[in-house]
């Protein structure tokens, strides 16, 4: 496995290098400041490079890769499900950690988005939201029982904190209503959420069906994003 990336460097940790210099965007005629300024960010993201030479679909991978070096969500021959998979970073990783070995293991991934095909990964392109395509979903599984369940699902941000929030916190309820339909005893749940935290409702829920619950932020998560993980795991199969 590729090691992720110095922030301060570009280099992967553990390796030498000099210091990547800095680019700078103009702002082109007909293109948005916010727009150049994104640009200008990611050109400048140590992440960004790091995915584009290690292969990954997006830098979102080196988020998984830390929590799973961390916090061990997979093994070879697990069942992985990972909601909102596009444009496939995170479906790469557990692909990568669990369909190997003697006994491969199965990974599932559903987005609205198109994505391109992957190994090892069997995709449907379906809203989340709509019953029909969990019903799908579940058909895909086989009857298997997923040890894990990923959601990286955000909805488009409006700018307003509570309102982003309270939307994003609506997709993590539902993943989760999910999971506990599909997760295997000792199963685990990991899914984004916004600073502020896990709702106590929900996460009252996740303390009751979990032997534990965490925040996490990896250190791929950009600094000034509002980004956090709620780690759960030991489904206790209820």
């Amino acid at each position: 496995m590729s090691k992720p990336p110095n922030k301060k460097t570009g280099a992967r940790r553990g390796q030498g290098g000099a210091r990547a210099l800095g680019v700078r965007v103009r702002t082109a005629k007909g293109r948005k400041v916010s727009s150049t300024r994104w640009l200008e960010r990611q050109l400048n993201d140590p992440y960004v490079q790091a995915a584009k030479r290690d292969g990954y679909r997006s830098r979102a991978a080196y988020k998984l890769l830390e929590i799973d070096d961390k916090y061990k969500l997979f093994r070879p021959g697990r069942v992985v499900v990972d909601l909102g998979a596009a444009p496939g970073g995170w479906s790469q990783v557990a692909a990568a950690r669990v369909c190997t070995g003697k006994s491969p293991g199965f990974v599932a991934g559903l987005d609205l988005l198109e994505m391109e095909a992957l190994p090892n990964v069997n995709f449907l392109q379906a809203d989340f939201m709509d019953d029909e395509a969990l019903r799908l979903l579940e058909g895909l599984l086989e009857e298997r029982r997923a040890d894990v369940v990923l959601s990286d699902m955000a909805s488009p941000a409006t700018g307003h904190k509570q309102t982003d929030h309270l939307r994003i916190m609506a997709l993590c309820e539902v993943a989760l209503d999910f999971a506990c339909r599909v997760l295997a005893p000792g199963g685990t749940f990991l899914a984004k959420v916004l600073q502020g935290g896990t709702e106590q409702a929900l996460l009252d829920r996740l303390k009751r069906g979990f032997e534990t619950v965490r925040h996490v932020k990896p250190e791929a998560s950009r600094a000034d994003s509002a980004e956090l993980y709620v780690l759960a795991q030991g489904f206790r199969g209820d």
